[in-house]
């Protein structure tokens, strides 16, 4: 599938929050080292790449080895915890290995998916496995990369009942605005994908425009979650500044304001910056 037409660069750097280089890679055929360049070449100067199972988990590591640009999230995401099984204790056990590696940021994306698992016992399996993982990042002060559908309540009793980590990511945010007023009393970053451009989402624009600038991300989530004008085509990293330019105009703050926050922003979510 044909991608999109670079955009024209952001006024100052900005980081892709929640990637998956390996994935946009087997969607669209992009390099992860032409992925990287081609965001770097419009602002997107820093990436986030998330491991969502163990092979996707190691080689998050081996790219944040090999790419300074890149740091890693380590996670078994809600619908592999669900179906995996007598595996999910092994795998539970290498994402306890990984998160202590000095280039894993975060613990994620973890959490709780009712949307493709809606079977009670599968979704039992997906709140004891989020539990675990929200202990990880609790024990080796990870950033806690939260994944959330149809969930909301659940994901925040879970959240309350093992005690909220330092930092956490709502990655690609999906609730309203009373949803991100909980997600933001407990301290969490509410992380922005492409879904925030789609016209028929104006309850996540009303989310947007009650967080604080100071706890904004964006996010491609790539390959997926495409902003438009592009929906429905492969994302890649460096089309941010679709969503860069449309967060700016929600929030009727200049461009340039709004990515030098959504740059620091995720220096501290993420623990530092690198």
């Amino acid at each position: 599938m044909e991608l999109p037409a670079v955009p024209d660069p952001l006024p100052a750097p900005v980081v892709d929050s929640h990637c998956h280089l390996d994935s946009t890679q087997a969607n669209s055929g992009l390099h992860p080292e032409e992925a990287i360049r081609l965001a770097a070449d419009v602002g997107v100067t820093r990436i986030v790449q998330i491991g969502c199972d163990p092979e996707g988990c190691r080689w998050a590591v081996q790219a944040a080895e090999r790419w300074p640009s890149v740091i890693a999230g380590v996670a078994i995401h809600p619908n592999d915890a669900a179906r995996m099984a007598t595996e999910l204790p092994p795998g539970l056990e290498l994402v306890e290995a990984l998160a202590q590696h000095p280039r894993v940021r975060a613990v994620g994306e973890t959490g709780l998916d009712y949307f493709r698992t809606r079977d009670a016992a599968g979704q039992t399996v997906q709140r004891e496995a989020f539990a675990a993982h929200i202990a990880l990042a609790n024990a080796y002060d990870k950033t806690l990369v939260v994944h959330d559908r149809d969930a909301h309540d659940d994901i925040l009793d879970v959240i309350d009942s093992e005690g909220p980590p330092t930092r956490i990511v709502m990655h690609c945010f999906s609730g309203d605005d009373h949803f991100a007023r909980a997600c933001l009393d407990r301290g969490a970053y509410l992380s922005f994908a492409g879904t925030v451009t789609f016209k028929n989402n104006d309850r996540l624009r009303d989310a947007l425009r009650l967080a604080p600038l100071d706890r904004v991300l964006v996010e491609t989530d790539a390959p997926y979650l495409t902003p438009m004008p592009f929906r429905g085509k492969p994302n890649a990293s460096y089309l941010i500044p679709h969503t860069a330019r449309f967060i700016a105009a929600t929030l009727g703050i200049d461009l340039e304001r709004t990515c030098r926050a959504l740059n620091d922003n995720a220096d501290a979510a993420f623990g530092g910056s690198w």
